[in-house]
């Protein structure tokens, strides 16, 4: 790599590294965090949020601040267009904290928290403030998000919330009903002592009858399936995809709005109230205001602000409307940062951090309410017969914790019930090289199989795939972002646009299913990916476990390969040429100076964010194309976030007035503007606007023509000349422009890095501000750990399997 500028400025500016930039892909300041800590309302900044969704940072799901990293830019990023008001990002100044500032959980890799409020100690899970870090649509809660923390309404009868726990207790009794062989909950507590033995006696009890619950406790996983000599009986219809919701009617968003007015609430979330809690809005929120969190834009100083309005003086924070709600949303939050469950003593403290008088007490409550999950994980080695097993406390919200439960039992199950007859021994012996001849021999004795590389062994499972269909098998793979020709996307075949389709059972029609970009399958897309594929079909997970994970709740990639009950192949390609020298020891905490003779890696110095956008400006439209013949539309620059000096939105501005200058009169896009698509949170598509009409923007994505409807237009179209490195996973472009103004030093990790660096195939420009933050977050800063049970749920289904029938 060259630091030498006058060697590049000879070199026709060909070369311009950059550095990175502070608003960790999305985690823009969120505004909410200025609200008036004791607050009667919800400030300005609040409607503002509810109005252009910057709260929610469709990147990926994290809180706000924690230098917005990664994980605000899951990349759900692409919620809103550049212009749209929002937070100034990870790097500009959020609310300062003081005395009504909400305390914050640090959280998962990367979206950050918000500047406002003390830091909880850094062993304190991710929970807290991360409303506000996604951004847009893509921030979406978690699934079950919003049945956590419901509670009867005052005037009695079930909430719709319960209602809604009720219909799940009956589908959690289906998943029970398919399970084999269940024992009992690990029994425990002997060697817990203070709130952990006060909250495990309190499980207890609900178990023993002593309190009326709902609540499910996780029991040990029954044995897979073993594979019949008679073909397996047809399994049920996978559901269809659920419906989107109805828009509320007018007379409920008018009921809430007269709410609002009487809590001085804005109006503006009149809708998005209406839609999160349903037809009887107003009557849910005027009995708990709290419920007011609902809402992805609100926060909790900001409900509580709100319900003082409404109740008075009585609206302490000990009021258990209020402590049923916080444990929910604190769960949610903690699902938009990756974590499927918490611990009990972390969700306690964060409780505690809020204001709750009694932590223990209220998570007791919602226990025994059964609006969370509590469930029991063997900590060690088994114990001997008499002794007791240490286990921790796990709590989380029903959507993630069942999927995580179907998630293992539909891997178990395919791992012993492959079959079908095939020479893959001379397919094998026909590979291209060694990595892939290996691969095929996996998959002929086994129905799981995981497979990890760099990019440039992605070949390996596309020569698999290619095998398999030479030997007459119907083969599909499925990638995170739109690819070649012989793949579709994970979301395009769970939706059936694209793929195999389904036969008369709900399952794909496939005898092997290849899926591309594994680290990107958070639990819910896993879990229905897997509960598609028959008995009897292969399922290959492969990827790159050095990049950033996925945008929502669980890490099924690494799970499954830390449970290692499956085989596990390692490529022995290497990423070739400079880029992925580089790349290479970027993966193992080294920022290696390589040789570049062709000038495929290039370092730019700058001095600040100013300079760092006029810099990639002049690389993507001159000096690359100039210097390597690549034009500026397959020239992609990357930055950590969003908002800040030098985000997607002050780059993409300035690259739209170089490249595509014009008034953006649909909306604030022209013809012939590079955009990224965001249909659902965690997918962002490369797209060109063509025109607009009444019906909405028309793109062009791939030569497919798709229209957004113009209501969405704000929330899922952004410009793409500049993405986040979440927006980026899964794709790649003949040159990239990695840009890191100083203000970006906090949102850098190794796994941010490596992805970001890792997308360019021919040319790297690294527009560098940071100094010496770049070296160390590759050597020290490592991805922010999950909390998950996919692991421990996959280890147990194999010992069981493995125990002798009696």
């Amino acid at each position: 790599m060259s630091t030498d500028r006058q060697a590049e400025a000879a070199t026709a500016d060909a070369e311009d590294p950059a550095g990175s930039q502070a608003d960790p892909d999305g985690p823009e300041a969120d505004p909410a965090d200025a609200a008036d800590p004791d607050g009667a309302q919800l400030a300005g900044e609040a409607e503002a949020e509810a109005a252009d969704a910057d709260a929610a940072d469709p990147d990926g799901a994290q809180p706000a601040g924690e230098a917005d990293a990664e994980a605000a830019d899951a990349d759900a990023d692409g919620a809103r267009p550049e212009g749209g008001a929002g937070g100034a990002g990870a790097a500009a100044p959020g609310g300062d904290g003081g005395p009504g500032a909400e305390p914050l959980v640090s959280g998962r890799g990367g979206a950050g928290e918000s500047p406002a409020g003390p830091t909880p100690e850094a062993g304190t899970a991710d929970v807290g403030d991360s409303a506000g870090a996604q951004d847009g649509p893509e921030a979406e809660p978690a699934a079950g998000a919003d049945t956590a923390g419901a509670e009867p309404a005052a005037g009695g009868g079930l909430s719709e919330a319960q209602a809604e726990l009720a219909a799940q207790k009956i589908e959690r009794e289906r998943i029970a009903r398919r399970k084999a062989e269940r024992e009992g909950p690990v029994e425990a507590g002997a060697k817990l002592s203070g709130k952990a033995a006060d909250l495990l006696a309190a499980v207890r009890a609900v178990e023993s009858g002593a309190k009326p619950s709902a609540a499910y406790f996780d029991d040990a996983p029954a044995a897979p399936r073993k594979a019949a000599p008679a073909p397996p009986a047809p399994r049920p219809a996978a559901p269809a995809p659920a419906a989107a919701p109805a828009a509320p009617s007018a007379d409920a968003v008018d009921g809430v709005r007269a709410v609002l007015a009487r809590g001085g609430a804005p109006e503006s979330l009149a809708g998005p109230v209406a839609a999160a809690l349903g037809d009887g809005a107003a009557q849910e929120l005027s009995e708990n205001p709290w419920r007011l969190l609902a809402v992805p834009a609100v926060r909790p100083t900001q409900a509580d602000g709100f319900a003082r309005a409404l109740l008075g003086a009585g609206a302490g924070p000990g009021d258990e409307r209020r402590t049923a709600v916080l444990v929910g949303w604190l769960l949610a939050q903690a699902g938009l940062k990756g974590h499927t469950a918490l611990e009990a003593p972390v969700l306690e403290k964060a409780l505690a951090q809020y204001g709750v008088p009694d932590p223990a007490e209220a998570l007791e409550q919602s226990i025994a309410e059964a609006s969370v999950l509590v469930f029991h994980e063997p900590l060690g080695p088994p114990v001997e017969e008499g002794e007791e097993q240490p286990v921790r406390i796990l709590v989380g919200l029903e959507g993630a914790a069942m999927a995580e439960e179907s998630l293992a039992d539909g891997l178990a199950r395919l791992a012993g019930t492959f079959g079908g007859p095939a020479d893959w021994e001379q397919a094998a012996a026909a590979a291209p090289d060694r990595s892939s001849a290996e691969l095929i021999r996996a998959v002929a004795g086994h129905g799981l199989v995981t497979h990890t590389g760099g990019e440039a062994a992605r070949a390996e499972p596309l020569a698999l795939a290619a095998a398999a269909r030479g030997l007459g098998l119907r083969v599909c793979v499925a990638a995170h972002a739109p690819g070649g020709a012989d793949s579709v996307t994970v979301a395009e075949l769970l939706s059936g646009q694209e793929g195999p389709g389904r036969d008369a059972d709900g399952q794909f029609a496939l005898d092997l299913l290849v899926v591309l970009d594994a680290p990107q399958l958070d639990v819910e897309s896993a879990a229905a990916l897997v509960e598609g594929v028959a008995d009897g079909a292969r399922l290959v997970l492969s990827g790159d476990p050095a990049v950033l994970g996925s945008a929502g709740a669980g890490r099924v990639f690494a799970d499954v390969l830390a449970a290692r009950t499956c085989p596990q192949l390692v490529s022995r390609t290497p990423d070739p040429g400079p880029v992925g020298e580089l790349v290479s020891g970027v993966g193992i905490g080294e920022l290696n100076q390589v040789d570049a003779p062709g000038k495929e890696v290039v370092i730019v110095p700058v001095q600040d964010a100013g300079e760092a956008v006029h810099r990639a400006v002049q690389l993507v439209a001159e000096s690359v194309p100039r210097a390597f013949g690549i034009p500026a539309d397959s020239v992609q620059v990357i930055t950590p976030g969003h908002g800040g000096s030098a985000g997607t939105r002050a780059l993409n501005a300035a690259l739209k007035e170089r490249l595509n200058p014009g008034p953006g009169r649909f909306g604030g896009f022209d013809p012939g503007d590079r955009v990224v698509h965001v249909p659902s949170p965690g997918r962002a598509l490369p797209a060109r606007v063509v025109s607009a009409d009444a019906e909405g923007l028309h793109l062009d994505r791939a030569g497919v023509r798709i229209v957004v409807p113009k209501d969405l237009v704000e929330s899922q179209v952004r410009h793409g000349w500049a993405v986040t490195a979440h927006q980026a996973v899964g794709a790649r472009w003949p040159a990239v422009v990695v840009v890191l103004p100083g203000d970006a030093a906090q949102a850098l990790s190794r796994d941010w890095v490596y992805t970001a660096f890792g997308r360019a195939e021919r040319h790297l420009s690294v527009v560098h501000g940071v100094d010496q933050a770049l070296p160390r977050a590759v050597a020290e800063v490592l991805p922010k750990p999950r909390t998950t049970r996919l692991t421990g749920l996959l280890k147990a289904l194999a010992a069981a399997g493995e125990q002798p029938e009696q």
